[in-house]
């Protein structure tokens, strides 16, 4: 296993030293907002312990990156294969057009998750937040899942505004007591059915086996699934209409 110490050094030099490294195991201590690490990356196990910076993970390629901290902005951007885990809260705009692979976060996400999501042939993206999203989640969803559990949340709703807008593809879902009553005419939702819960319990099941929360206890929690609205779609601009 290669160990990278990243402290003060440039972004740009603690990434040539990831990209030089022989062995397919790599530790990248004391990040203190490097960006870009493991962009592009294939058949590696990148551990980042520290704050990650911008751009973790973009275009990754069948890696798998664990940050034992925070990561900031535009985690998994056009990812199409691998896995990011998380074990803290991550900035805005993570998973932005993501076309597969999986996103795991601990804690909560910034503004704009998951917008231009979509699933790709064999491709299928799923990102599960274990706290609470930010506003415009899953906007312009196309394809894949997007799903956030509420923890510490007390059962309210788990997004800020807007969630779901020019939505016309995949699935979102919350859990929470109650449906959500402000998404645009374009968007449907409804409590989930067993047979939903069949295909979402294995994210709910590896979320909790990667932070240690309590699997059972969140499976027999209610949640609700977001769809598209075939009878109300989008013609030509994509925005909120109530």
């Amino acid at each position: 296993m290669t160990t990278v110490q990243a402290g003060l050094t440039y972004y740009k030099q603690v990434n040539e030293q990831i990209r030089a490294a022989q062995d397919s195991e790599i530790t990248v201590e004391n990040v203190i907002g490097q960006r870009y690490i493991g962009c592009g990356s294939t058949d590696r196990k990148i551990t980042v312990h520290g704050t990650a910076g911008n751009g973790l993970g973009q275009y990754l390629n069948g890696s798998t990156i664990e940050v034992f901290g925070n990561a900031q902005e535009a985690v998994g951007d056009t990812m199409n294969a691998g896995k990011i885990v998380v074990h803290g809260n991550v900035g805005d705009a993570c998973g932005y057009a993501m076309r597969g692979g999986k996103i795991y976060i601990k804690g909560d996400c910034g503004y704009r998750a998951g917008i231009h999501m979509k699933a790709y042939q064999q491709h299928f993206p799923v990102m599960v937040v274990g706290g609470k999203a930010g506003s415009f989640l899953g906007e312009y969803l196309a394809g894949g899942l997007i799903l956030v559990l509420g923890i510490g949340q007390n059962g309210a709703y788990p997004v800020n505004n807007f969630c779901g807008t020019g939505m016309h593809g995949g699935k979102i879902v919350l859990r929470c007591d109650k449906a959500p009553t402000d998404l645009p005419r374009q968007v449907l939702v409804s409590e989930v059915s067993a047979d939903d819960m069949t295909e979402f319990a294995p994210y709910i099941k590896e979320y909790a086996q990667l932070f240690g929360a309590d699997a059972e206890n969140l499976l027999s929690q209610k949640y609700f699934v977001l769809t598209p609205n075939p009878e109300a779609g989008y013609k030509q601009l994509y925005t909120f209409e109530a």
